[in-house]
């Protein structure tokens, strides 16, 4: 089995579980602890019987903290993006699995179990095609003051949504067209996402255009730009010159 076949069978099966439990008599708080609990253990002890000489970053339990470089393979890991969605019984929460080498996210799935979907490198989507007014996913409960000045430069609607892991892949799934986010986010928010998407075609960096890299030592990642390839330069023009006030 490759890593993309592993990455992808993990999200999922994390993703039943999530189900499952979802279906359950837990509520609110409640559920959305016992989920992320619950997807944590699992992943880790899947990745522990699979990869045992590989390195693990969780939300959860961050095991790769303290390395100096980001060199060799590094499992990057969101047990439950979304938990405020889960909880709520919504449909925008996902699963990250990643594989970082040598800090480059060369492998991701994401499981979208509300929609009974997995998105992964092994088998990505084609890219989309560009509509002809740009979709923009915007955070439903925190969108941020830079929202409007980017979405008017880009001639662009904005589409509420939840989780990272579900806007990134609103736009691999071509959705929507940008997302956007300079609010601060950490490495396992989307690495998984990421790797997806380049692997989709689509254009993915920091707001000032560089690469993203993963397993720092600081798994800190204050932004990033996720976006069709044909819309990246009035993108990162657009947001060089918003200001960024806010988060994503």
């Amino acid at each position: 089995m490759s890593d993309d076949e592993a990455a992808a069978e993990l999200a999922h099966r994390a993703g039943q579980v999530l189900r499952e439990l979802q279906d359950g008599p837990l509520e609110g708080k409640e559920l959305g602890t016992a989920g992320d609990r619950r997807s944590h253990e699992l992943l880790l002890r899947l990745l522990a019987e699979r990869f045992p000489g590989d390195r693990v970053r969780s939300e959860e339990d961050d095991q790769a903290t303290e390395l100096a470089e980001p060199d060799g393979r590094v499992w990057i890991i969101d047990p439950l993006d979304g938990t405020r969605e889960y909880s709520e019984r919504r449909t925008d929460w996902a699963v990250h699995v990643a594989l970082a080498v040598d800090g480059l996210p060369v492998v991701g799935a994401v499981a979208l179990p509300g929609l009974d979907l997995v998105l992964d490198t092994g088998s990505p989507p084609a890219l989309a095609p560009l509509p002809p007014v740009p979709r923009l996913v915007v955070s439903r409960t925190r969108p941020p003051d830079f929202v409007p000045f980017v979405a008017e430069r880009l001639g662009a609607d904005t589409v509420p949504m939840g989780s990272a892991g579900a806007k990134i892949s609103a736009v691999i799934r071509g959705e929507a067209e940008v997302y956007v986010h300079a609010g601060g986010q950490y490495e396992w928010d989307s690495c998984a996402p990421v790797a997806v998407a380049l692997a989709t075609g689509l254009h993915a960096s920091r707001i000032d255009g560089t690469p993203l890299r993963y397993a720092r030592a600081d798994p800190w990642l204050p932004d990033l730009v996720v976006c069709h390839p044909a819309l990246a330069d009035a993108v990162l023009a657009a947001v060089a010159d918003s200001g960024l006030a806010g988060g994503g």
